[in-house]
């Protein structure tokens, strides 16, 4: 799969800047050979030539800022951009290629104020012992967890410990038929899988109904979207049920294969998405068109699950499909992120993220800060698996599907948004545009 680059000599450029030059004579260089002055006035030079709202940067002394973290908060344009960010270059490839320490979860509050199980990744050691969404989590190291949780602060993060393997802690969990279990895990280093799960639901109609479950949009999903469209490619599916509830972003080129194979070949070389750079860089200005792929499904409509937690390239598939086939969503409003972000590696040190650009549809259809209000509401229902009909948005769904419609009941549904809290600390909430290393 391509990646989209920006021009190799200005990279070349802008790479060396973080490696020569003379140091500043007080701080002490990091172990790449890369100072903070010198990854801070990097950081100063693209943004004044990448940044999407470049002509909108207020006038700093760079020199009063220490280091690039502190120069990008001074910059930022806090009106619209609440993504471009300053990460340490290790830990930002670690997660851009799937890898995790942890217990391998993400924990929600249901209506009834008990925490509960609402992702688990099927390499980690939870899921090795069973453990699987809707599980109630009583205690962790006999501490009540709910609690903590509908608290907030840092009691809860203070309890399970550091990202760190071989930190242990004891849980006690509720299944799902009432009995309690102790489990002993030990957090671990392991892949994540993108595909949570993907399988077939037999319609009132007669009609097979794929089902998909995606999480990120990173190097991995590639081979675990190919061996998802496979299967469902082989089941004879016609429609589709894509759940992106929990999918906050990740590399554009991805989403570009996703929505390749749903829209199907015959598709192939119309426009998903159109990317607008600033004036100055305009003349990179792209489209990325749909791709022919070998188990597209070419369904004429999908209904898509969301939730604030959708973001970024994720609603780049709901804008993207919507010109050229049939889009319905349910769940609840997604995040708002219409913008893309570009990545530059300073001295193996540091990953610089910015907003570059702008991504509209065929239609020229962009600029949703507001994000996608779904068509037909439903609560994520962290009760049940993704997999159980009786789950709401998997339910409305399949509703839609079936007759048409969503719910009647469900369109005054008085409801807060579900806060899901997550063990990895995301650098996510992007579609990102170019890979440069």
């Amino acid at each position: 799969m391509k990646k989209l680059y920006i021009p190799f000599l200005l990279f070349i450029a802008l790479f060396t800047a973080c490696n020569k030059g003379e140091p500043d004579p007080d701080p002490e260089p990091e172990p790449s050979g890369v100072t903070p002055a010198m990854a801070r006035d990097t950081l100063n030079d693209l943004m004044k030539q990448w940044y999407l709202w470049y002509d909108l940067l207020p006038t700093v002394n760079k020199e009063d800022y220490a280091d690039p973290y502190e120069l990008l908060e001074a910059l930022r344009y806090k009106a619209r951009d609440r993504w471009s960010f300053v990460a340490d270059y290790d830990d930002y490839n670690a997660e851009m290629a799937g890898t995790f320490v942890g217990h391998g979860y993400r924990i929600g509050i249901d209506t009834a104020s008990m925490a509960r199980i609402a992702l688990i990744y099927k390499n980690s050691p939870l899921y090795t012992a069973g453990v699987r969404r809707g599980w109630i989590v009583e205690k962790i190291n006999g501490v009540d967890v709910a609690p903590l949780l509908i608290t907030g602060g840092n009691a809860y993060s203070d309890l399970i410990g550091p990202a760190e393997a071989g930190v242990t802690n004891t849980f006690l969990f509720k299944k799902p038929d009432g009995k309690e279990v102790t489990i002993v895990s030990t957090k671990q280093s392991f892949s994540i899988n993108t595909v949570l799960l993907c399988d077939t639901i037999r319609l009132k109609t007669g009609a097979v109904a794929g089902h998909i479950v995606f999480e990120s949009f990173i190097d991995a999903s590639k081979q675990e979207l190919e061996t998802a469209f496979t299967y469902l490619k082989a089941q004879s599916a016609t429609e589709l049920i894509l759940d992106l509830r929990y999918n906050s972003g990740g590399y554009l080129n991805i989403a570009q294969l996703l929505a390749s194979y749903i829209a199907g070949n015959s598709k192939a070389g119309m426009v998903f998405s159109r990317l607008l750079y600033n004036n100055k860089n305009s003349i990179y200005n792209s489209t990325v068109n749909f791709l022919m792929t070998s188990y597209s499904l070419g369904v004429p409509r999908i209904v898509v699950i969301t939730s604030r937690y959708t973001a970024s390239a994720s609603e780049a598939i709901i804008n993207g499909l919507k010109p050229i086939i049939g889009v319905v969503t349910t769940g609840d409003n997604t995040y708002g992120k219409p913008v893309g972000a570009s990545g530059w590696p300073c001295g193996k040190k540091y990953w610089f993220n910015l907003i570059t650009v702008r991504m509209v549809n065929s239609k020229g259809e962009g600029d949703f800060y507001d994000g996608f209000a779904p068509d037909g509401k439903a609560l994520d229902d962290i009760v049940y698996d993704f997999n159980d009909r009786k789950e709401m948005c998997l339910s409305e769904a399949i509703r839609y599907l079936e007759t048409g419609s969503f719910s009647d009941d469900k369109k005054t549904l008085p409801f807060a948004p579900v806060k899901i809290f997550s063990e990895k600390h995301s650098l996510m909430d992007n579609a990102i545009i170019e890979k440069n290393y």
